[in-house]
């Protein structure tokens, strides 16, 4: 009797976790996996226009279709330039950026958070004022014309609209990749610099020789955040441009809604999202990757 209420405790034990783990695994089943698996499904079948009838089964049509649309691959390639464009930037700038504001200087703290105060700021709010900054009669290009003798269509021409849209993007990761590092910079003992110092490591160098290798699991982890939100980038797009001049703005999230919402084609806008998660799946196993690894 008593091993077998030893044995009872035992599995108790073991199933309490899951138990507590049960009711947040039904909610997200039921609004994550459940969809994601239905859009699986989707993609491989006809469901548009008329959403009362049945899907009708196709099997790999959408994605020939998806293959030889050249707007989709204008979108892939507009999603890559955005993602090399933003990333580098969101990685060096915000670690700069920490290394500035974890001076021990008075007032630093006030600007910990003007730096931070962008990340607060809704995206609607954002590319609204953007959107004013960037118009014809605008800021910007008042400050442009007082110099030069014309300014610049930044949301108007097909060789401006992306890097515009991306300044916002990075506007606004700047202050919240700052403060993973931030983080990242104060559990890096003030002894470490000092031992740095005795042996001829000071002021930039140091940070070569100290706060980088340190910092590289950081590196890693805001490499890959910054990466996945540049793949799955759309309020800035939506806000701004509409996804033009010519789809010259327009990204892989945009296209999908673009599909789903004004055409109404579900089974198609599926397709894109399932090779979307696919992209996205292969930055989590980088990320998965890199934590494994000892850096």
């Amino acid at each position: 009797m008593n091993r077998l209420t030893a044995k009872n405790l035992i599995i108790q034990q073991r199933l309490t976790p899951y138990l507590f783990l049960l009711p947040a695994l039904i909610l997200l089943g039921l609004t994550v996996f459940y969809p994601a698996l239905q859009a699986f499904y989707l993609s491989f079948t006809r469901y548009e226009y008329d959403i009362t009838e049945m899907p009708q089964w196709v099997g790999f049509a959408n994605f020939q279709r998806l293959s030889k649309d050249p707007v989709f691959w204008q979108t892939l390639i507009n999603t890559v330039i955005y993602l090399l464009g933003v990333v580098p930037i969101l990685v060096i700038a915000p670690l700069v950026l920490a290394i500035l504001v974890n001076q021990k200087l008075r007032g630093m703290n006030w600007f910990r958070a003007a730096f931070y105060t962008p990340v607060v700021i809704s995206m609607v709010v954002a590319g609204i004022a953007f959107k004013w900054l960037y118009a014809e009669n605008g800021l910007l290009n008042q400050l442009l014309k007082s110099v030069f003798t014309e300014g610049i269509p930044w949301l108007t021409s097909p060789k401006f609209a992306l890097f515009s849209v991306m300044a916002v993007t990075v506007w606004k990761g700047l202050g919240y990749y700052m403060v993973i590092y931030l983080a990242g910079l104060q559990s890096i003992g003030a002894d470490v610099y000092e031992a740095a110092a005795i042996d001829g490591s000071d002021g930039i160098s140091k940070h070569w020789d100290i706060t980088v290798p340190l910092m590289k699991p950081y590196l890693a982890l805001v490499a890959v955040i910054s990466a996945i939100s540049a793949t799955k980038v759309f309020e800035e797009v939506y806000i701004m441009t509409q996804g033009g001049p010519r789809n010259s703005s327009k990204t892989i999230v945009y296209y999908l809604y673009e599909q789903a919402f004004n055409n109404l084609e579900i089974s198609y806008a599926c397709t894109i999202g399932l090779v979307l998660f696919l992209i996205i799946l292969s930055l989590s196993i980088v990320r998965l990757l890199l934590n494994g690894v000892n850096l």
